[in-house]
């Protein structure tokens, strides 16, 4: 049949279909009318989801990408709707999340002008996108586009981002579909599993971290059944707690932030580290002292899905190019080693336990009490949505991800993620329960999304745990400059009335004792609701206080 002749908007849509895109996530702009306008004949099948902020909208489509495994798709506009759209570029690029984002550009006849908003997104996103093209040609975007799905979810899986010309959307080609694209990944050689398997059978003490991206939900099924062959201990890093169910005997912590210090000398005293996904980055390591570089101390197995990686920090014994869920499967095939550190993880799944257990803190309400409440309460499917702030440690000490894709979190450490994260995953899936934690600055880098909370009627649970401050900087201000407090405090609106005024239920809670019953009111509100916690700022972390840091490092300057 021969191609028919359609507009660069038209091919731009029809390239959407081609691949599979149910949802695009964006802020409306004029420099991509004509995509506008093509889409809107497709309404049937691609949902446009209408953002306040180019942030928000690209925290959702990185959401979505992490949620489904395809790429999440975000269009913004020249200039400001593109720099604001970067953070998300930057978390899908550092969590391996396969993400394309879309820009309008300058017409063509405007070009190296500095004409209205324009920008070079070559140099803009280059370090920060696995390719950023240009399509200046409307006859290219089925070939351009397709690519950009290809390099998005193969290999490592990241950011593509592609410039939009504005008179190119308009002009008219004739060309043909592609079809839709494939995730091609790396296997492991047969070798390396007989290599993996012999390391194993010669270790004592062996630990296996698991993160990264580019896992599905039969990867983490394959993976650990692996573990639970072998009675492995399994450690997960920063914001990948939801890739091993937390409930399994064989789940030790996460590797991450307020690291358990039992937990780290399991690692410092490993005989061998089985690392299958992760960078270790800094987080996760401690700020690359917790395993030793280039050389770590412990024998050292990594798998990682770009071979870019391998080797580039982190000199191993045997280093695996493969994708996750390639290397999970056949890792699961192999038979058990004989081994007899049974009792090594039964032990560190109790000291694991042990460090879930509530703590005292300072103030009428306890985080440490708060989150083992939603642990017990909140149905096994619940997703959970976190940004940055120093509220996410009693998340994740305290919390249990029951499998894969029950957590969303950006590794990068942005703030303002957990409310478009939740928005995103409510979309995705209607049918399960939505939890979204917020501090009060995270909350309001990205609050103002309530607003498409209401406009697609995702019904969800927002908490803010309010401090007045922001609460990671002042714990380093205390830290390395006690006393000379600047920057960090906060004014807050009254939450629970911002809540109102956007349509949904607000609470606010000052006890613990008040938790339970506002949680219960807020979980059969129909139009979903936000809980304020009015938590004290001397409450900083499980493990100290505001006051006992400032304390601590003044002792330490006199």
């Amino acid at each position: 049949m021969e191609a028919p002749t359609r507009t660069g908007g038209g091919l731009l849509a029809d390239a959407l279909k081609t691949h599979g895109v149910d949802t695009v996530f964006g802020v409306p702009g004029e420099s991509f009318l004509a995509a506008l306008n093509a889409l809107y004949d497709h309404q049937d099948q691609i949902k446009f989801v209408s953002c306040r902020h180019e942030g928000g909208a690209a925290f959702m489509a990185e959401a979505y990408g992490k949620l489904t495994g395809r790429p999440g798709i975000c269009f913004v506009t020249r200039g400001p709707g593109a720099t604001n759209a970067s953070i998300g570029a930057h978390i899908a690029f550092q969590d391996s999340t396969p993400l394309i984002l879309f820009i309008g550009q300058v017409r063509s006849d405007e070009a190296e002008r500095e004409a209205f908003q324009e920008i070079d997104y070559r140099k803009m996103f280059g370090p920060m996108a696995k390719w950023v093209a240009q399509i200046d040609r409307a006859g290219r975007i089925p070939e351009m586009v397709s690519h950009a799905f290809h390099l998005a979810v193969s290999g490592r899986p990241g950011p593509v981002v592609l410039a939009l010309p504005e008179d190119m959307l308009l002009k008219s080609a004739k060309v043909a579909n592609t079809r839709h694209y494939q995730c091609v990944r790396a296997y492991p050689s047969a070798a390396d599993l007989e290599k993996m398997r012999s390391m194993l059978a010669q270790a004592k003490t062996p630990v296996m971290l698991l993160g990264g991206g580019g896992w599905n939900a039969q990867a983490c099924r394959d993976i650990q059944a692996f573990a639970e062959a072998n009675a492995l201990p399994v450690a997960c890093t920063y914001r990948c707690q939801d890739l091993f169910d937390n409930r399994h005997p064989s789940y030790v912590g996460d590797v991450s932030v307020g690291l358990n210090p039992a937990l780290e000398q399991r690692i410092h005293d490993a005989d061998l580290l089985l690392v299958v996904g992760p960078r270790l980055g800094g987080w996760t390591t401690s700020g690359y002292t917790l395993i030793g570089i280039p050389r770590p101390r412990q024998k050292f197995i990594h798998v990682h899905a770009g071979a870019e990686e391998l080797g580039s920090v982190y000199q191993g014994d045997l280093l695996v190019n493969s994708g996750m869920p390639e290397f999970a499967a056949a890792a699961r095939n192999l038979p058990p080693v004989k081994a007899n550190w049974a009792s090594v993880t039964q032990a560190a799944r109790e000291d694991y336990l042990q460090w879930q257990q509530p703590v005292e803190a300072p103030g009428a309400l306890n985080m440490s009490e708060v989150v083992l409440f939603l642990r017990r309460r909140l149905p096994p499917e619940t997703i959970v949505t976190c940004g940055a702030g120093a509220y996410i440690v009693w998340v994740h000490r305290f919390y249990q991800y029951t499998g894969y894709r029950t957590q969303l979190g950006p590794s990068g450490g942005a703030m303002g993620y957990g409310v478009p994260a939740a928005i995103a995953a409510k979309l995705v899936h209607p049918d399960r329960p939505v939890v979204s934690i917020s501090g009060d600055g995270c909350f309001l880098m990205n609050g103002q999304e309530l607003a498409t909370a209401r406009l697609h009627k995702t019904r969800i649970l927002f908490i803010v745990v309010n401090n007045g401050i922001y609460g990671t900087i002042r714990m380093n201000q205390e830290k390395h400059y006690p006393g000379r407090v600047i920057g960090t405090d906060l004014f807050n609106p009254d939450f629970v009335t911002l809540a109102r005024a956007y349509g949904l239920h607000g609470e606010r809670v000052a006890s613990t004792d008040e938790f339970e019953p506002a949680f219960e009111r807020a979980w059969r509100a129909d139009a979903g609701a936000l809980i304020e916690l009015q938590l004290d700022a001397e409450a900083i972390s499980p493990r100290t206080t505001l006051s006992r840091i400032r304390a601590e490092a003044q002792g330490a300057g006199s």
